[in-house]
C-alpha cells in the first residue's frame, strides 16, 4: 500500500527547527524528482517508537525540501524474518515500480530477503538505509544471526549505494561486508532543538530513553542503580514494552528483587508532549545499549542542553560529540561492566564540579547540533548519485 508524502535565539531557548520543507516553502522547483521509500508498516506505530522509525519518518518530511518527491510504501510483516504472505507482499511492490525508478529500501525490510531484492537491482535503482546490522541484534540465536548476517551481504553487496547512519557505522558495513567504500554513504540523524531541560534539582532524576529490549541493556542500568542504592536518585525508563515481552518480564522481576520498585519505573512509550515531559524533568540521561549504530536519544537529551552517562559503543562516542570549545558533554563508560556505570553515578551525585561541566559542555554542544535538514541533504546527494543504469556501482 502506498501513500505520497509530498540560530541562533536566546541562551535559555532555541526553538525547534523547521523541516527542510517549511524552510524552503516560498521555493517552488522546477521539478521534483521521485524516490519510493520501502519501509516497515510499524513506523508511525506510537506502541513501539524507536530511532529507525524517527529517521524514516523525517525523510519523508524533509526530502522535498532538496527536490524529491515521497513514495512510501509500507511492508507489513515481521521483518526481517518475513512470512510468505509478507515476502510475496514485498516482491509484488518492487516488481510493480517502473523500470530505472529510484528505490530507497529500509534496511530492516530489504536485508533480510536477498533473493527478492538483488533481483531486482538489475531493473531499479536502489539504495538502502542501513540502521543496525542485521545480526547485532543482541539476545538472537547465533544460527539465526549468522543466517541474517550472510542475507545482508548478499543484498548489500547488490546495490550501488548504501547509507548507514554514523561514520562507525560506515566503517562496520565496509570491513564486515567488504563493501567497496565509495558504495557506503553516511547520513547521521539530527535533532531538533528544544528548550533546556529545567531538571528536577539538578542531579538526582536520571531518565533512560531506549525501547526495553535486550540490546538496549536495561538490566546493565539495574544492577549499577542497585549498588548505588544509598543515594538520592529516582530513574524513569521511557520506551516501548512490546518488543520483547519475556524480557520486559525479567527486567520488572529485577527491579522486584533488588527492592526498587518505588524508585525505578518502566514508564513505556511516550511522544510529544508526554516525551518532552519526560526530558524536562530529567537531571541525567543514561543509556547502557550493547550496540548502537549511532544514538538518537543521546542527541535528543544534547538537545535540551542534559548531559549524558552512556556505554562506549558502536556510534554513541559520536552522537556525544564534543562542544564548539571542545568540552565532552557526556561520559562514556566499557559495556558490560555495571560497577563502571555505578562508579560514574557516584562521581555525578558526589563531584558538583563534575556536573558543572558536563552541563556546561551539554548546553554548548547543543547549539551545534546539525539538524534534520543536514540529514535529507545527505540522503538527497546520495540518492542524486545513484548510477543511471541499473546494476551499475555507484
Amino acid at each position: 500500500m502506498s501513500d505520497t508524502t509530498v540560530e541562533r535565539a536566546r541562551l535559555s531557548y532555541v526553538p525547534a527547527q523547521p523541516t527542510a520543507a517549511e524552510q524552503h516553502a516560498g521555493i517552488v522547483p522546477m521539478s521534483l524528482r521521485t524516490v519510493h521509500f520501502v519501509m516497515p508498516a510499524g513506523v508511525d506505530d506510537p506502541a513501539a517508537p524507536s530511532g529507525g522509525n524517527a529517521y524514516d519518518r523525517r525523510l519523508c518530511l524533509d526530502l522535498p525540501g532538496f527536490g524529491w518527491q515521497v513514495t512510501r510504501h509500507s511492508a507489513a510483516g515481521g521483518w526481517p524474518r518475513p512470512d510468505r504472505s509478507a515476502r510475496e507482499a514485498l516482491a509484488r511492490t518492487l516488481r510493480d515500480l517502473p523500470d530505472d525508478a529510484i528505490v530507497l529500501l529500509d534496511g530492516l525490510v530489504a536485508c533480510g530477503v536477498p533473493e527478492i531484492v538483488t533481483p531486482q537491482a538489475e531493473r531499479l535503482r536502489l539504495a538502502v538505509l542501513v540502521h543496525l546490522p542485521l545480526g547485532d541484534e543482541t539476545g538472537l540465536d547465533p544460527r539465526a544471526a549468522a543466517d541474517l548476517d550472510v542475507r545482508e551481504r548478499a543484498v548489500l553487496r547488490a546495490v550501488p549505494a548504501v547509507v548507514a547512519t554514523s561514520d562507525w557505522a560506515v566503517r562496520r558495513l565496509v570491513s564486515h561486508h567488504g563493501l567497496a567504500p565509495d558504495r557506503v554513504h553516511v547520513a547521521p540523524p539530527g535533532a531538533d532543538i528544544a528548550p533546556l531541560a529545567p531538571g528536577t534539582d539538578g542531579v538526582s532524576r536520571l531518565l533512560c530513553v531506549a525501547a526495553v529490549t535486550p540490546r538496549k541493556g536495561q538490566h546493565r542500568l539495574v544492577e549499577a542503580l542497585a549498588a548505588v542504592r544509598d543515594l538520592p536518585w529516582t530513574c524513569e525508563c521511557v520506551g516501548g514494552l512490546v518488543h520483547d515481552p519475556a524480557y520486559v518480564a525479567q527486567l520488572r522481576e529485577l527491579i522486584a528483587r533488588h527492592g526498587l520498585t518505588d524508585r525505578l519505573h518502566l514508564s513505556g512509550p511516550r511522544s510529544g508532549a508526554g516525551l518532552d515531559a519526560a526530558y524536562a524533568a530529567a537531571d541525567l540521561m543514561v543509556l547502557t545499549s550493547y550496540a548502537e549504530t549511532y544514538g538518537m536519544a543521546v542527541t535528543e537529551a544534547l538537545a535540551r542542553g542534559i548531559p549524558v552517562l552512556a556505554t562506549d559503543v558502536g556510534g554513541v562516542p559520536e552522537a556525544v560529540g564534543r562542544a564548539p570549545d571542545g568540552g565532552v558533554p557526556g561520559i562514556l563508560v566499557p559495556p558490560e561492566d555495571p560497577g563502571a556505570l555505578a562508579a560514574e553515578l557516584r562521581g555525578w551525585f558526589g563531584e558538583p564540579d563534575v556536573r558543572r561541566r558536563l552541563k556546561a559542555a551539554a548546553r554548548a554542544r547543543r547549539a551545534a547540533l546539525d539538524g534534520w535538514a543536514a540529514t535529507a541533504r545527505s540522503l538527497a546527494a546520495v540518492l542524486g548519485r545513484l548510477p543511471g543504469t541499473p546494476g551499475s556501482a555507484a
